[in-house]
Parts: C-alpha cells; sequence; structure tokens
C-alpha cells in the first residue's frame, strides 16, 4: 500500500514528512521518504491511542474483562479512555501540537502525516470542529488511506477524506482494511 502510494504521490512537490515513532508508520513513510529524498521527522504526538490493559485484546475480551469501562469508552471516548490508556482528547491535544509545528515550520507546500487510524480520525474532528468523542462513528479511515487537509486563511478545509484510489482492488479487499 506504501508503495502505491509513494508511485503515485512522489511526482508531488513535498517540503516534508512526519511520522509516529512505530515501526509501521515508519514502514510506511519509508517509500515516499525513498522517491523524495526526505527523512521523516518522528514526533511522538503521532502514536497510536494508548490501549492501556486492552492491548493485544479482542473486543469480546475487553468487553468481559473490562465491561464498565468499555461500554464509558463506546460512550464517549474523549473522556472515557481504556482502561489505563488514552482518552480522545489527549490524542487531539498531542497531535495538534505536532500540526502547529508543522504550520510554523512549513506555512506552504504539502507535508505528509503518516500515522494510525484513531489518531488521524481524532486530528481530523479536532481540525473540523468534530467531537473528538465522536471520532469512532463520524469518520472512516480505512488502512492505506489519504486525507487532504488544506489550510488557508478560514482555518483548514477538507479537501479529500480516506481516498484509496491510489489502491488497486486486490489491496483495497484485504482483510482488515
Amino acid at each position: 500500500m506504501a508503495e502505491c502510494f509513494a508511485k503515485v504521490y512522489a511526482a508531488k512537490p513535498w517540503e516534508a514528512i512526519f511520522s509516529s515513532p512505530l515501526k509501521r508508520t515508519l514502514e510506511t513513510a519509508h517509500p515516499l521518504c525513498s522517491a523524495t529524498g526526505l527523512s521523516p521527522q518522528v514526533r511522538d504526538g503521532l502514536k497510536e491511542i494508548g490501549y492501556g490493559r486492552w492491548e493485544g485484546k479482542t473486543v469480546e475480551e475487553v468487553c468481559e474483562e473490562f465491561h464498565d469501562d468499555y461500554l464509558a469508552w463506546t460512550a464517549d471516548p474523549a473522556w472515557y479512555p481504556p482502561t489505563s490508556g488514552e482518552p480522545a482528547v489527549s490524542i487531539a491535544h498531542r497531535s495538534l501540537q505536532v500540526v502547529e509545528e508543522i504550520q510554523k515550520v512549513y506555512d506552504k507546500g504539502n507535508v505528509l502525516i503518516v500515522s494510525h487510524k484513531a489518531t488521524i480520525r481524532i486530528l481530523l474532528c479536532s481540525l473540523l470542529g468534530i467531537d473528538v468523542g465522536r471520532f469512532r462513528y463520524r469518520l472512516a479511515c480505512p488502512v492505506g488511506s489519504v486525507s487532504i487537509v488544506e489550510f488557508g486563511k478560514h482555518g483548514p478545509l477538507l479537501k479529500a477524506m480516506a481516498d484509496r484510489d491510489h489502491l488497486d482492488d486486490h489491496l483495497k479487499s484485504l482483510p482488515g482494511t
């Protein structure tokens, strides 16, 4: 998927590439970095949501072992985190700090942010004025998708959401995507 993205988007004039420090995002950024000669700028603020004691568990296991916490989280993940995890408002805060940093340094041009489904959806909600507690139910973010936000005098403008035109039908149909 990352190679398909790089093939389609490498010709764009990129100013910078920012990535979560997790291995899978760095691997996702690699093909475009190789094509453009840019190095990824790693930021902890782009990490995936911290699922705490839910890490590595299925939804069924979480619902059984942490039933009340799970119900609270599904009702309002903005303020109710996974057990020992991170609420969406914290993710919004840390990811918006990265966007503010990018805007200060790169006020024009294309900047790629490589992150994770929940983090991307929470960041988009924050930028677009959508309650971050609704990130799971208001925005789709399939694996390998591209969302484009343009910053102008009136603030952020969503130009594309969860686009996967750069992927072939086989990649679009893989389980988990």
